[in-house]
């Protein structure tokens, strides 16, 4: 644990020196939100987001691919001199395999979040399959959420899921439409919670110490330097993310991040308090679905706007205030689901 620290504090380091020149740099590119009336998920206009964050047109986006390109770099640069530390280097997994799933999810995702960001941010035309609609979007990660999924049922032999109290469930080949599933919605989960100023990377992070000790304590190596590096990377990205944000994550970070996520939660098998931990953001994905849904089969609205966290802010609670609550929410989930972890 002495030397996962070091390598969180170091990533830490790293991110900070790095950040501010990035900043600068996302606005000579003029790769900021524009003035513009975005779009639901059924193409129609989301006049009370953009009534409420209109203010915040001009910030730089992108910051999802300064994280995904530190860790990456600083893990296979650090992770082979742990043996000059006398660190033994346990894995669950055959070690190429567990890494090969992991980075795949983390840079596949994340780079069709970037083409997302680049067509909205440069006003690529919404046409054909490369304009990258809605449909285009779920096509694309499904077939990614297709490629991991195989990996990990193929490659890594993993079937089952632990259910507290009930014990271990061998899936078979179900396993993977389930995985699909999992990834999928958890990806999207991500990028609808994305919304406000600290509010996803927040949930993350207390997401990711406590998937960190369930890794250190199945004695996961690559993982847990993996989620150090990764929590590293956020603190330093937090300090600029929270109210008033001076950076977003973007589609490329918000994609990548829901996915690799869904994927820590499967290589784990730990699903349960997977879901628990992560159930911030299931109740964020699972309003505007409702909304969706709603919309289209009852041709009204269920809520006045969603996804949750708006909906709060269209009541009149203050984005802080949304913020520091859900960060609680999700300490107490955090808790819980290392509890049932334990069973």
């Amino acid at each position: 644990m002495i030397i996962y620290l070091g390598l969180l504090l170091f990533s830490f380091l790293a991110n900070s020196a790095a950040i501010v020149p990035f900043i600068n740099l996302l606005y000579r590119l003029n790769f900021r939100r524009r003035r513009q009336i975005t779009k639901d998920f059924l193409g129609q206009r989301a006049k009370i987001f953009d009534k409420i964050h209109q203010k915040k047109a001009g910030t730089p986006v992108g910051g999802g691919l300064l994280i995904i390109a530190m860790v990456t770099l600083l893990y296979f640069l650090l992770l082979p001199s742990l043996r000059l530390f006398n660190v033994y280097v346990n894995a669950a997994y055959p070690i190429t395999d567990e890494l090969n799933v992991l980075f795949f999810t983390f840079i596949s995702f994340g780079i069709l979040g970037l083409y997302d960001d680049l067509r909205k941010f440069f006003n690529f035309k919404e046409t054909g399959f490369f304009g990258l609609r809605m449909r285009h979007k779920f096509i694309l990660q499904s077939i990614l959420a297709l490629i991991i999924s195989l990996l990990l049922f193929v490659n890594l032999k993993i079937d089952f899921v632990n259910i507290p109290f009930l014990g271990v469930f061998r899936l078979g080949w179900w396993y993977v439409p389930f995985a699909m599933f999992v990834i999928v919605a958890f990806a999207n989960a991500f990028n609808i919670t994305d919304g406000l100023d600290g509010l996803s990377c927040g949930l993350l992070m207390i997401f990711l110490f406590a998937f960190w000790i369930i890794a250190s304590h199945q004695l996961d190596t690559p993982l847990s330097v993996f989620i150090a590096l990764w929590i590293g990377s956020l603190l330093a990205f937090l300090y600029f993310n929270v109210y008033p944000a001076r950076i977003w994550l973007g589609d490329v970070g918000a994609l990548s991040f829901g996915a690799t996520m869904a994927v820590i939660g499967l290589l784990l098998g730990k699903i349960i308090a997977f879901l628990i931990i992560g159930f911030p953001f299931i109740v964020e994905v699972t309003s505007s679905l409702l909304q969706i849904l709603s919309k289209r089969f009852r041709k009204k609205k269920l809520f006045p706007v969603a996804p949750f966290h708006l909906w709060l802010q269209y009541i009149g609670w203050e984005e802080p205030k949304i913020v520091m609550r859900a960060w609680l929410a999700g300490v107490v989930f955090a808790v819980l689901g290392l509890w049932l972890s334990c069973f």
